[in-house]
């Protein structure tokens, strides 16, 4: 199909306000009378809080309030199941973990006062690993979990310090694994990498003199979040505003309350608006960054290369906290990834989240499936490899088609898979000869569910003729204000030009799932969408009033409207709200849209690495990459190729470079020196292969993209490294040195 708008590269909508730096992040917000919270953080991964000596802070000029866990409520908070204090009562469970806030005058004079808190501690035994917390006998986090505000029921007494258990299942894995002619059993491991966000978490609250709440905060999701700080302060939620801000970066990171109970807690003590910004110390010390994931595979498959069973265990270490989980179990649908791509009729996957005394860890892009991806892809090789065929064939012979369903029991339909995998072949030097030695290719495939949830919609015609668009969606850097002004405008044929986007506060609407998962296209797309096609109806009744016609023959484009019968007999939109004000009928529409279920259809990503090893050193230079992506209509190929993009990026970040060092719960990278994220130097040559076919359930039949790109590359990669050189390693990130150690340790053998 042809469009006007959809299907343009136009550039952003915020872009001009944030290269101008005029666009107002929470940071930027300044209020009368404002001060600055700060707040002081355990040095300990598991302690009893003996005393707490707060006198000599409190002496110092310029510091308003200094603030312990005895001067709040003794409430629980979290985004699902509420298991953290708002500050450290009685005891510590990570370093980094809060213990008292101090707000001052400046920033700087907070942060001084933070050195003359004193506070004692006793030391309690510690556990950072996931599987040696499941262990009888490990040091118990939570004692009194089971009696946490939305804990999920069940209770497991012989693996102590699981939160939460989940199990997907299709068929009879037993059985299947019984009858296979050969059964491979695999072990993965990933770590903590954090989101890498620019802006970092930074919170504002003011309250006013009758008790109403404002506040300010670099959060996706502003309705929830005006949910959980209304359960964690004990403030009716109609009593508390949430202000949207533009956020900088979100990749997932951006969905927790973090430090908003304590400016409130400070706001209300001291009578004046507080605000707090963690800095990048702390971003990485007590952030929520994708979890560490020990992934186990038993797999059946028979002689002639099909896969007919298979049992996953998947264990993601929590963190201390399950609090920035929005789900029971994290990662839902990362641990059901254990199928991958592939038609898999009997599965049974275990999924635990178990807490330990490391920092907590929350959602990042396509939270759970690259971690899983990656034990599923290099799987899919070793065993292609025991059995004699090529990689690329045994993908071919078990990929989704048709009608099979998911671990879930979710059916699947229009599948692309196959053609996205042999675009993706086909785009790069698959199967040709290679240039010269320690050259490696690698593939691997991967799906990503459309997002759901609701949204909202708010379209009304100015007095000039031009269309507002109001909506309670963030700007979180993606573009998706300026997709939602393209869908208004290719709907009611009006130059982009014509249509304003702004945003809502949370007194607008009742509710808005914000961003994140994938859904903003989708969901807010087609609350927009729906909006528009009812305002372009409204439009029509009021314009055929007018011209004497029925609204049926009533045509707009450009801006104007006319009757088919006389189109010499024209109305601009501006003529049609000034006589829809005389009717007193204003042009205003809204509309709400939610899924709860996810789309039968589903998108695919293939993607092909080629890469160069040295075997002297084990240093890995990557010579391409290729991403293929199944989509439907694209609305913006500039942001869409920015998703593609920056999310095949984050995941090269991932597989070789990006990684949080710890020991005993202490992190060591804790600047963005130290913590490593992909430059320009890492980026090799990116070819992007679109699969396209006008089938989706986004707005003009497309698909969604933000998660797609980041899943499948550490499995090409690591598929690549055992082509190139022969060595296969199942714990990420693949480093130089793990590979040179990999090689050496082949030598010896």
């Amino acid at each position: 199909m042809t469009y006007t708008t959809v299907g343009k590269p136009l550039g952003r909508v915020e872009g001009p306000a944030k290269v101008t730096g005029n666009a107002k992040y929470a940071a930027d917000v300044l209020l009368p009378g404002m001060v600055w919270g700060k707040a002081l953080r355990s040095p300990l991964p598991h302690a009893r809080i003996v005393r707490i000596d707060t006198t000599e802070a409190e002496r110092m000029p310029g510091v308003l309030a200094v603030v312990t866990a005895a001067d709040v409520p003794d409430l629980l908070i979290g985004r699902r199941v509420y298991d953290m204090p708002v500050l450290a009562r009685d005891r510590v469970r990570f370093i980094g973990e809060k213990v008292a806030v101090v707000a001052a005058e400046d920033p700087d004079l907070a942060e001084e006062a933070l050195t003359r808190i004193e506070v004692e501690y006793d030391e309690l035994p510690a556990v950072f690993d996931a599987n040696e917390a499941m262990k009888p006998g490990a040091p118990l986090l939570h004692p009194n979990y089971r009696s946490y505000p939305h804990a999920p029921a069940q209770y497991f007494s012989d693996l102590p310090n699981v939160h939460s258990h989940v199990t997907w299942q299709l068929g009879d894995a037993d059985r299947g694994l019984a009858e296979a002619a050969r059964v491979f059993e695999h072990r993965f491991t990933t770590h903590y990498v954090h989101q890498g966000y620019i802006e970092p978490h930074a919170s504002v609250v003011a309250i006013e003199s009758d008790g109403r709440v404002h506040v300010w905060i670099s959060n996706k999701m502003p309705f929830r979040s005006r949910e959980l700080l209304a359960d964690a302060v004990r403030v009716p939620q109609e009593r508390i505003v949430v202000h949207l801000v533009p956020i900088g970066g979100d990749f997932g990171g951006k969905g927790s309350l973090m430090d908003v109970p304590l400016c409130y807690h400070l706001a209300q003590r001291i009578g004046r608006p507080v605000k707090m910004v963690m800095d990048y110390t702390e971003e990485l010390m007590a952030g929520n960054p994708r979890h560490p994931t020990t992934i186990e595979l038993r797999t059946g498959v028979t002689r002639d290369g099909k896969i007919i069973a298979r049992q996953a265990r998947v264990i993601f270490n929590s963190g201390a906290y399950a609090a920035f989980k929005p789900t029971p179990i994290v990662n839902i649908t990362g641990a059901s990834q254990a199928a991958g791509a592939y038609g898999i009729p009997n599965i049974r996957i275990d999924a635990y989240s178990v807490y330990t005394n490391c920092v907590p860890a929350g959602h990042m892009r396509a939270p759970g499936d690259p971690q899983v991806s990656f034990a599923v892809e290099s799987a899919m090789d070793m065993m292609a490899e025991a059995l004699g065929l090529d990689p690329l064939e045994f993908r071919r012979r078990n990929l989704l088609q048709d009608g099979n369903r998911l671990p879930s029991g979710h059916p699947v339909e229009h599948v692309k898979v196959q053609e996205t995998l042999d675009a993706a072949v086909r785009a790069s030097r698959w199967g040709q000869p290679k240039a010269r030695p320690y050259v490696g290719r690698g593939l691997a495939v991967a799906h990503r569910h459309i997002g759901i949830g609701d949204a909202n919609a708010r379209l009304s015609v100015e007095h000039d003729g031009a269309v507002t668009l109001l909506t309670a969606v963030p700007d979180t850097g993606t573009g998706s204000h300026t997709v939602l002004r393209q869908i208004v405008a290719e709907t009611l044929t009006l130059p982009v030009e014509r249509v304003q986007v702004e945003v809502a506060t949370t007194d607008t609407f009742e509710a808005d799932s914000g961003a994140g998962g994938s859904r903003v296209t989708h969901v807010a797309g087609q609350a927009t969408y729906q909006a528009a096609e009812e305002l372009k109806s409204l439009i029509r009744t009021v314009a055929a009033q007018v011209l004497g016609c029925q609204p049926e023959d009533v045509t707009l484009s450009g801006g104007r409207c006319f009757a088919s019968s006389a189109p010499e007999r024209q109305l601009s939109l501006a003529d049609v709200a000034s006589a829809a004000l005389a009717r007193e009928r204003p042009l205003r529409v809204q509309k709400t849209y939610r899924v709860s279920q996810y789309p039968h259809v589903t998108a695919f990503t293939a993607q092909v690495v080629e890469l160069e090893v040295d075997p002297e050193t084990g240093q890995l230079t990557l010579l391409d990459v290729v991403t293929a992506h199944d989509v439907g209509t694209i609305i913006n190929p500039l942001s869409h190729q920015g998703q593609i993009e920056g999310g095949l990026i984050q995941g090269l970040g991932f597989g070789l470079i990006e990684e949080m060092r710890a020991e005993d719960g202490r992190i060591s990278t804790l600047s963005l020196g130290d913590y490593k994220i992909p430059n320009i130097k890492d980026i090799p040559p990116l070819k992007t292969v679109l699969v396209q076919e006008e089938l989706g359930p986004v707005p003009f039949q497309g698909k969604s993209i933000g998660e797609n790109s980041v899943t499948p590359i550490t499995g090409a990669i690591a598929n690549a490294v055992y082509d190139a050189v022969g060595v296969r390693l199942c714990d990420l990130p693949i480093t130089a040195e793990k590979i040179y150690r990999a090689l050496q340790a082949r030598q010896k053998a």
